[in-house]
């Protein structure tokens, strides 16, 4: 169903299309091709077509700035009929690091909130030499190209500092948030095996203050591979670090080499790898997907300047926290110009405005966030545009999870009428979107925007037919740079290929279950797999199976995300079903000790809001159990191939639950 109306919520004008950055890269390009472009239409078929002449474009910054620092090479693309495959840039040498660190001057690189306990700033002088400094410390402790620098931090300018600091290395930043529980992290770091770890003392949610050293002392002495612990200081003035192995204190590590000022770039492959980023582990321990930092560039630089129009001095926020691409994403702003606005913790802090507030004391002018937080402000009776000012706010994005069409309404009768409302639609699988906004077209009430420059994205349905007006499956069908290098102890690729490319042969199949409309835009229905989105953050069913299954009581578990609540289904509730051992009955004590045992070793949004008893549960003859099948009997819907199911009968065990209805 196409959810559009007849007019448009928001049109740009005529001098804000004339401004833009991809009206002037549109131009650019025209000039330096011999083409022409009259619309983003055009703009986007060529982008596609001639794959080579666009990227090489977006190398140059045609129109939009700098070009990227480094050395392109001749080649652009070899084995472009591959995927996977296609090597991009195989002759360049750059770094990741140098294109974000292009300043030094004594603006605003970055700013801080956390909620409203800690605000600070750093300017780009500043945070060139404060990654010059951890550079060298990490250099000291043998960190070289290749090596993994860890974080489990909070979104704070060290975590910025140290990823920077590895990247100008060589070596590959991954992160988790501190809100993981020990499992989670070792699930993580326990694959990838990282040399240094950054770690917070603690951090702060919703007023209250989370200390995590104790947590982190029992992560550490379950990592082998890690020769040093660097401990930042953020909640707490003293700290007692005799029960975290390998720990030295933030100011104590960079010490000294507080002499040096300037840095080091290792120039390196196109494919360097740059990020181990993580699935959600719904088949097992989450998938280390590498990606490159070439790739990474070179798309979020597409993604800043032409989508989200950011320029050269732009305030740029995006609530995200270290376990989220998102947090990737944002940080890569600094390549465009932008200064990043970072944030920690509740979005709803304090009297629930303090994003607002952020907003208009440092002139934000692109405001990142979720779905779920604006259902949140709606339902709070919140109205921005009428308690601030927000006169610099230009865009705002959401993510995480579909923006339905009242979320839309919402934005531009409450926050902001001239506003360029983006949704967006990617994943930690490309660590960046599909799909996504063009400050250039105008906004349909419950629509994307526009598909994203440079990627081939279609919709098929289950005979590979393109389709238009119809739901179906989120392909791409030609490579583009920021496909994964693969994934980490993928040795022969065959997870990789397993993830992407089985369904469709040569074309990714990215899992969204989606639409293209008459405008052109999109409409993201949800995901075609089993993945749980609660509050827009996705989870794997099988980090709660391997936390609830810990307990001698329960045989066997399967968790859905059940739409909720069912008369406006914005959201899912997270549902778990467990098979006991036998003669036990499911009572109020061992509900809350499967809750506990989640919660402390993944995060809150884990943790099930019912837990219900059933006999069995259903599998295929192969022995995997079937989410989709269950979610579908929950729904009221029909499940299709029973007779894939070695035990059907069980899906009745799942059918009119009157616990299922409050």
């Amino acid at each position: 169903m196409n959810l559009a109306e007849d007019k448009p919520l928001w049109t740009p004008s005529p001098a804000r299309i004339a401004s833009s950055n991809l009206t002037a890269f549109r131009v650019a390009a025209e000039q330096r091709w011999g083409l022409s472009l009259p619309d983003y239409e055009a703009l986007y078929a060529w982008s596609v077509e001639q794959p080579e002449q666009f990227w090489v474009s977006v190398w140059e910054g045609a129109g939009t700035g700098g070009p990227v620092i480094g050395v392109r090479g001749e080649r652009v693309l070899v084995d472009g009929d591959k995927m996977p495959g296609a090597s991009w840039f195989p002759d360049a040498r750059l770094n990741f690091a140098q294109n974000l660190l292009r300043s030094r001057d004594a603006h605003d690189a970055l700013v801080f909130w956390g909620e409203d306990r800690v605000k600070n700033r750093m300017s780009h002088g500043e945070l060139y030499r404060a990654v010059a400094r951890f550079a060298a410390a990490l250099r000291e402790q043998g960190v070289v190209a290749g090596d993994r620098v860890a974080a489990y931090m909070p979104n704070m300018p060290e975590t910025l500092v140290a990823m920077l600091a590895a990247a100008s290395i060589g070596a590959i930043f991954t992160s988790a948030s501190p809100d993981f529980g020990v499992q989670g992290v070792l699930d993580r770091f326990g694959q990838t095996e990282p040399k240094v770890l950054v770690a917070c003392d603690g951090y702060y949610y919703a007023g209250k203050t989370v200390d995590v050293l104790q947590r982190l002392g029992e992560i550490v002495a379950q990592l082998p591979s890690l020769k040093r612990v660097v401990v930042v200081p953020y909640v707490h003035q003293a700290h007692e670090l005799s029960a975290v192995p390998h720990a030295r204190m933030l100011s104590d590590f960079v010490k000294p080499f507080a002499h040096i000022d300037d840095l080091e770039f290792a120039q390196l492959p196109f494919d360097h790898p740059l990020y181990i980023m993580y699935s959600s582990g719904t088949t097992g321990v989450p998938k280390c997907i590498v990606h490159g930092a070439g790739g990474a560039l070179l798309q979020h630089l597409k993604e800043h300047r032409l989508h989200g129009d950011v320029k050269p001095g732009d305030r740029v926020y995006y609530f995200t926290t270290c376990g989220w691409m998102m947090w990737n994403w944002l940080v890569s702003g600094l390549a465009a110009g932008a200064t990043l606005l970072l944030y920690d913790g509740s979005p709803f802090a304090a009297d629930k405005h303090i994003v607002f507030d952020y907003a208009d004391a440092e002139g934000m002018t692109h405001f990142g966030t979720s779905a779920k937080f604006i259902d949140a402000c709606a339902k709070f009776g919140m109205r921005p545009r009428e308690t601030h000012k927000l006169d610099r706010l230009r865009v705002m994005m959401s993510t995480g999870s579909p923006l339905v069409p009242e979320a839309f309404d919402y934005v531009y009768r409450e926050i902001k009428t001239d506003l360029q409302l983006s949704s967006i639609s990617g994943g930690t699988d490309i660590i960046s979107c599909f799909v996504l906004g063009s400050p250039v077209l105008p906004v349909w009430r419950g629509e994307i925007q526009s598909r994203g420059l440079g990627m081939a994205v279609d919709v098929w349905d289950e005979d590979a037919q393109p389709v238009r007006g119809e739901k179906g499956e989120l392909v791409c069908t030609k490579p583009f740079p920021v496909m994964p290098i693969g994934f980490w102890g993928d040795a022969d690729g065959s997870k990789y290929h397993a993830a992407y490319f089985d369904r469709f042969p040569n074309v990714w199949c990215h899992g969204d279950f989606c639409e293209i409309t008459a405008h052109g835009g999109l409409i993201i229905y949800g995901r075609s797999d089993a993945t749980l989105n609660p509050g827009g953050v996705r989870i794997g069913t099988a980090e709660i199976y391997r936390q609830v299954e810990k307990l001698p009581e329960v045989v066997e578990s399967l968790v859905i995300g059940q739409d909720w609540p069912p008369q406006n289904p914005n959201d899912v509730r997270v549902v778990l079903f467990v098979k006991l051992a036998e003669g036990l009955v499911l009572d109020d004590e061992l509900v809350r000790r499967i809750r506990q045992v989640i919660r402390d070793n993944t995060t809150p949004r884990h943790v099930p809001a019912k837990v219900l008893q059933v006999a069995d549960i259903p599998r295929t003859k192969s022995g995997k159990i079937v989410e989709l099948a269950v979610r579908n009997v929950v729904h009221g819907r029909p499940v299709k191939n029973q007779e894939a199911l070695a035990n059907p009968e069980a899906l009745a065990y799942f059918s009119d639950r009157s616990e299922l209805a409050g």
